[in-house]
């Protein structure tokens, strides 16, 4: 099967790759850290106000069965590789890895990511950094900002440390402009991958924001992302790009709101709401339950992908890869497995979704060993869920035994169905044990290795 769609795929990037630049989009990616399913008011929220996002929504189409990973860094080493986390290697992401950076810079575009980066264990290795794995350009954190304050870098160089969490959204944001208005070659289509720390913990946000939110932290720092993403936006209205851009908005996983968590994370003013919605959705982050890795997802593409419209049907941040492939005539990597499908099709509105079931968590071995043993697999509707075994923050380990939901018919995964329908049961168990649930090594592409970079001084 992935075979036959490695070979479709390598067929569909031969006859797009005479694409000349002009017709060839500009992609954006924005991507948040640890927000809820239901943290927008386009996808339910009642009090959080987040008019960029609701109207973007309402300029593109909202995807309602869209997933990623269960925790940060496997989510970004698949988002990156379009492979699951047990061969891309989620934080410890090898240099041997290929990027869709290094794929689109192949066929021509200017790579740019700004943010959290996730994928080189935390630490400056520079040969598993941004420049080396296909962006032009690079600034923001190398890993998380869990205590408060986190080390800047732009390319290679280390610019400081900043404990500035409240201007972290502004000041990602203010590069990703930089990029497109002073770094941008016009005679080239770009991709610009922004990858926010917000809303992960240790969460702040301004104080204009803070002063009508009350105790409500989560919804300041919300609001102001949605803020700052109208800043970007109107940047390309500015620079007449609009309309040759596609852009994808989601989140690496659900929020961080279990009571373990929230009740035990010191950091934020007392009496403060810091974690997401997870909406209709059972469970947060880290848990394979929809609310840990059904994710909100916005695509906008004018004159390509509908406006107003929702989608309901299954796609992953592992798709986009092969999507982007698709797309811009790039030549997918064809020495290892990918994991995504292409999805070109699927999200301009001319077929059904390419992908025919999504694995949940072929997570690299420290989650499968300190937060959740156990995955899960969902095919149209249905979806098996392994006996699980849970850690650290997760309380919510099910029943022990096998499960079974309809997720159309509840989306809440509240009623097992594994005893009324054991023979659909036994065929998604055998589907998820199979051949399909394996994760192969592939041997690393070796990269030659780079000195570390210079320490720098604190930045005030």
């Amino acid at each position: 099967m992935n075979t036959l769609l490695n070979r479709l795929l390598l067929l569909g990037t031969f006859v797009l790759s005479s694409l000349s630049a002009a017709q060839k989009p500009n992609i954006l990616i924005i991507f948040t850290d640890d927000q809820g399913y239901a943290d927008l008011g386009c996808f339910g929220s009642k009090e959080n106000q987040t008019p960029v996002l609701d109207k973007l929504a309402k300029e593109g189409t909202k995807f309602t069965s869209f997933y990623a990973q269960p925790v940060c860094g496997p989510s970004r080493s698949a988002i990156l590789t379009g492979r699951y986390p047990a061969r891309s290697k989620g934080w410890s992401m090898p240099a041997s890895e290929i990027t869709f950076a290094e794929m689109l810079k192949e066929a021509g575009y200017q790579t740019a990511c700004v943010g959290k980066w996730d994928v080189s264990n935390r630490r400056a290795i520079i040969d598993r950094m941004p420049v080396a794995q296909g962006f032009d350009y690079y600034y923001g954190g190398l890993g998380a900002n869990d205590s408060g304050k986190m080390k800047l870098h732009e390319n290679n160089e280390l610019m400081g440390e900043t404990e500035d969490m409240a201007g972290i959204t502004r000041l990602y944001t203010d590069k990703a402009i930089d990029f497109l208005k002073n770094k941008r070659d016009s005679k080239k289509p770009f991709l610009l991958y922004l990858s926010h720390t917000m809303m992960h913990t240790i969460i702040d946000a301004s104080p204009k924001f803070k002063e009508k939110t009350g105790d409500n932290l989560y919804r300041a720092v919300v609001e102001e992302f949605d803020y700052e993403t109208g800043r970007l936006l109107d940047t390309l209205d500015q620079l007449g790009v609009k309309d040759n851009t596609l852009i994808i908005y989601t989140t690496d996983n659900g929020p961080w709101n279990q009571p373990k968590y929230y009740e035990n994370k010191k950091g934020h003013p007392a009496n403060s709401i810091f974690w997401g919605d997870a909406g209709p959705f059972r469970d947060g982050k880290a848990s394979i339950y929809e609310g840990g890795i059904r994710v909100p997802c916005i695509m906008r593409w004018p004159g390509k992908i509908a406006a107003g419209k929702t989608n309901d049907g299954l796609m992953a941040t592992i798709d986009l890869l092969p999507t982007f492939a698709a797309l811009t005539g790039a030549k997918i990597p064809d020495d290892r497995l990918i994991d995504g499908v292409n999805q070109l099709d699927f999200i301009c509105g001319k077929s059904e979704t390419a992908r025919e079931f999504y694995i949940y968590n072929p997570g690299s071995a420290s989650v499968q060993k300190d937060i959740l043993l156990g995955n899960a697999i969902r095919e149209g509707d249905w979806k098996v869920i392994s006996p699980l075994k849970v850690g650290r923050f997760l309380e919510d380990g099910g029943t022990g035994e096998w499960e079974l939901y309809n997720l159309k018919e509840d989306r809440g995964e509240t009623k097992n169905l594994a005893k009324q329908y054991p023979e659909k049961l036994d065929r998604l168990k055998r589907k998820l044990e199979s051949e399909d649930a394996i994760y192969s090594i592939v041997q690393p592409r070796k990269k030659s290795k780079k000195k570390k970079p210079k320490k720098a001084k604190s930045i005030p």
